[in-house]
């Protein structure tokens, strides 16, 4: 039987240590991310979720626990390995460049390219499959500061799928993008799990777009981090303790939060 969980995370701790204290923000945290599923990452601000995302991915170690990707202890792959099995698009802003649209998401080869960084002719139709698949092959020639940031950010994932990793983990990629361009993002990430089988978890603040959409949530609250499907999550009550305000209520039966 095929081995569908791609990363797993086992009682892990998360936060920060130094010589003298521990700072834990979470800590027995289990996630297991498995092939072709959109997974959203959901908690009030503050709460860690990119503590969680920059540990899951190896930026930083967890203060104890253990994060395996596909079944190797993520602290333990080199460079090359790590970035040909997963791709991390975060929210920052692109250094100054004259890059094409094109290069950009050429980019995403990288890992696989010899010293000189030639592109094979392997490495130039995955680029164009990426820009297909994320139908944004009309701003091949454009330069990148002349489009907008929702067409931007999808070339950002569209340079994830260059990359042809099993796993894409994007920080909140709907940030600044207006209800529109969320809704065709939220859609295109769901099309791509079904299509290439790659697993996607991005995290989020659109939680009402995120239960519609992801086929897991990971869910982080005060007390601590739960992984299910939304409808699940939806009965158990978990989405009722995430905000400690009696204005906001999740309404169980239209399955989102509204304003009491």
């Amino acid at each position: 039987m095929e081995n569908k969980i791609i990363l797993q995370a086992s009682k892990i701790s998360i936060g920060y240590s130094n010589k003298k204290e521990k700072n834990v923000i979470a800590s027995d945290i289990d996630l297991s991310l498995e092939k072709a599923k959109l997974i959203a990452l959901i908690g009030a601000n503050g709460i860690g979720k990119s503590t969680l995302l920059r540990t899951i991915t190896g930026i930083q170690k967890p203060i104890s626990g253990t994060v395996l990707l596909n079944a190797k202890n993520i602290h333990e792959l080199d460079a090359a390995t790590l970035a040909q099995n997963l791709s991390v698009v975060l929210t920052e802003k692109l250094p100054p460049s004259n890059l094409t649209v094109w290069e950009l998401i050429a980019l995403g080869r990288q890992p696989y390219t010899n010293w000189i960084g030639k592109l094979t002719e392997n490495d130039i139709s995955k680029v164009n499959e990426a820009m297909q698949l994320t139908q944004i092959s009309h701003l091949a020639s454009k330069k990148h500061y002349e489009i907008s940031d929702g067409q931007l950010q999808i070339v950002l994932i569209a340079r994830a799928l260059a990359q042809d990793t099993p796993l894409i983990i994007l920080d909140e990629p709907t940030t600044h993008l207006d209800l529109l361009h969320k809704v065709v993002l939220f859609k295109l990430l769901k099309k791509l799990t079904q299509e290439t089988g790659k697993c996607i978890l991005f995290s989020t603040h659109d939680i009402d777009m995120a239960i519609q959409l992801s086929d897991e949530m990971i869910i982080m609250t005060p007390e601590n981090v739960v992984q299910d499907q939304p409808c699940n999550l939806i009965t158990k009550g978990i989405f009722d303790t995430l905000f400690k305000d009696e204005h906001i209520v999740f309404d169980s039966e239209k399955g989102k939060f509204v304003i009491s």
